[in-house]
């Protein structure tokens, strides 16, 4: 069965760990590389970087990173007139390094990414969204526009937003393979993910909104339970962005696209309340922090 699933931050990628796990499933992942960007001279791509880990069952313990990584080179930065608020541990720095040599000697993101995923083992087609720059920006009503990374990581996402924009998403071309696989897939599933800042901009690259549109069946997952995510500002983003709370603003935040949507069995209530759509739901358990509960959830979600 092939299956392609969108991704982005540790939720996806548990998910993807999960359904790598099944034999039956021929797997690609298309990443977010909205979060993408350039930290102490370095290409940085966060959600790729999370991907490969996990699917390595090389994460670290917060579900990013790397496990049992140092921190030497960052210890030692702090001592310059430097701000330091974005950490890279002293091995996923060479990962950094790697991807920045490549990039400026002309290789694009998804050789890199093809050739990282080889260092470590990793046999899913692991595809960026697109070998172009996104970058994605929220607004703060009394600050304006702030950059992913300044918001998600140095404001801890404490700040509401009201806004959201995918900066350079309106020129940007899928990266190679990434609509064939959406189109030749038995099923596409989105990952728990943060809606807007995950997938959106994903979805904001032309051609992938309209190959999921004639996708065999499009699954999506909630990243909420009980009306809220277990790490992250997901309700928050969707509620400062005018969308409803719990399972409906995950219904409105991919208006058109879901043929089904899973929600946790803490939201069980949700699917009374919301009779009324054209998605199909259902309540599945849906905390997959641990490696065989991401394979038992995406085992029901091939079987569905």
């Amino acid at each position: 069965m092939k299956v392609t699933a969108l991704s982005g931050g540790v939720g996806g990628a548990r998910l993807l760990r999960g359904l790598a796990g099944l034999d039956e499933v021929e797997l690609s992942a298309v990443v977010n590389v909205g979060d993408d960007d350039i930290i102490y001279g370095l290409n940085v791509s966060p959600d790729i970087d999370t991907v490969i880990y996990t699917l390595a069952e090389r994460e670290g313990s917060q579900g990013w990173g790397l496990a049992d990584d140092t921190d030497e080179v960052m210890e030692a930065l702090e001592k310059f007139p430097l701000d330091t608020w974005f950490r890279i541990g002293d091995v996923d720095l060479a990962t950094n390094l790697f991807r920045t040599a490549r990039l400026r000697s002309g290789w694009t993101l998804s050789q890199v990414t093809t050739a990282q995923a080889a260092v470590f083992g990793v046999q899913t087609s692991v595809l960026p969204a697109s070998d172009d720059p996104i970058r994605t920006e929220v607004h703060l009503p009394d600050e304006g526009w702030l950059s992913f990374q300044t918001y998600f990581v140095d404001r801890m996402h404490q700040t509401p937003i009201d806004d959201v924009r995918f900066s350079g998403g309106w020129a940007a071309s899928p990266a190679p393979g990434v609509i064939e696989a959406i189109r030749g897939a038995d099923m596409v599933v989105i990952g728990p993910s943060n809606p807007p800042l995950s997938i959106w901009p994903i979805l904001s690259i032309d051609g992938i909104a309209d190959a999921l549109g004639g996708a065999k069946r499009v699954v999506g997952v909630s990243p909420l339970f009980g009306g809220r995510p277990l790490k992250g500002p997901a309700d928050q983003v969707l509620k400062g962005l005018g969308l409803p709370d719990g399972t409906a603003g995950i219904l409105a935040a991919y208006d058109g696209l879901l043929d089904e949507l899973v929600v946790d069995t803490a939201d069980m209530a949700d699917l009374a309340a919301d009779a009324t759509t054209d998605v199909e739901l259902r309540a599945l358990p849906t905390r997959i922090s641990e490696p065989e509960a991401a394979v038992a959830l995406a085992a029901q979600l091939v079987a569905l």
